[in-house]
């Protein structure tokens, strides 16, 4: 097995296309326990975290990029970051532990394509996009269209993430994302959900995007809970009654060790509930 580090985009981009069995990653977070659990290794291992572009934070015009590779270290460490997007930069802040994050990344979560992966959800409640590139040039698109079901994504073999796109959010909004897991820290979520909430100056709902992870296949969008929401208010108890059970009703787990279909669907509810209220409490701030 080789070891490659690129320094550009079409450098990493040659590399896969000259090699079907190379490897790109941006932390190796999830790539070395994976062969050491028997997947078998690539041929060459394309280090992502070389390429200024895929390790870089920016904010112009209202506009956030976010380079795939960078560490999740710096994203939360990014105080403007963090106070535009708080429920995001927690759920950046909830993949594995203090040196894991040093390595780990919003590219390496996304790609690995986890149904339970925590910052997906959050992403897609703030209708993040990223770019894509391969050997036909680059291509932009929803964040909710990269991953396809466990372990398997949209990308063609020789494409890569290379960055994320997000806009600012106007007045009165703000996204929350809370989930559920066994153990206090460095455990995947049972379940998860992230909501983003926009106010108008009545502490009415004029916007409402809600999500839920780890309880089906690829994260769930939950519709009918943005309708009960919309042109209400976040503390109205049948409101919030009607998140619940349309976040209960929305998702599709399994059974496991980890939680039965009934637990999971009724946290799923509770979750999605609690994450709208504290979303809410945060845009009125």
């Amino acid at each position: 097995m080789q070891y490659a580090c690129p320094t550009t985009v079409d450098e990493a981009q040659s590399l896969l296309a000259t090699d079907t069995n190379a490897r790109v990653f941006a932390g190796a977070t999830d790539l070395i326990p994976q062969m050491r659990a028997g997947r078998p290794a690539p041929s060459v291992m394309v280090d992502l975290k070389r390429i200024d572009r895929l390790v870089n934070i920016d904010n112009t015009a209202g506009t956030w990029t976010i380079g795939a590779a960078t560490p999740t270290a710096d994203i939360t460490a990014n105080t403007d970051f963090t106070k535009t997007f708080p429920g995001l930069a927690e759920a950046s802040g909830l993949i594995g532990s203090d040196q894991i994050q040093n390595r780990s990344s919003w590219g390496g979560n996304l790609a690995n394509a986890s149904p339970a992966a925590d910052t997906p959800p959050s992403l897609i409640v703030n209708a993040a996009r990223v770019v894509v590139a391969g050997s036909t040039g680059e291509r932009t698109i929803d964040v909710a269209d990269v991953v396809t079901g466990p372990g398997t994504t949209s990308l063609a073999d020789d494409e890569f993430l290379v960055e994320f796109i997000l806009d600012t959010p106007p007045e009165r909004t703000s996204d929350a994302y809370l989930r559920l897991i066994p153990r206090t820290e460095m455990d995947i979520a049972v379940v998860g959900a992230a909501v983003r909430i926009t106010l108008d100056s009545n502490d009415k709902i004029t916007e409402a995007v809600v999500a839920i992870g780890a309880v089906a296949p690829t994260v769930v969008r939950v519709t009918d809970a943005e309708s009960a929401l919309v042109g209400s208010s976040a503390d109205d108890p049948s409101v919030l009654a009607a998140v619940a059970e349309a976040a209960s009703v929305a998702a599709n787990p399994i059974d496991d060790k980890r939680g039965t279909i009934a637990y999971r669907r009724q946290v799923a509810g509770v979750l999605a509930r609690r994450a709208v209220t504290l979303a809410a409490s945060r845009a009125t701030a």
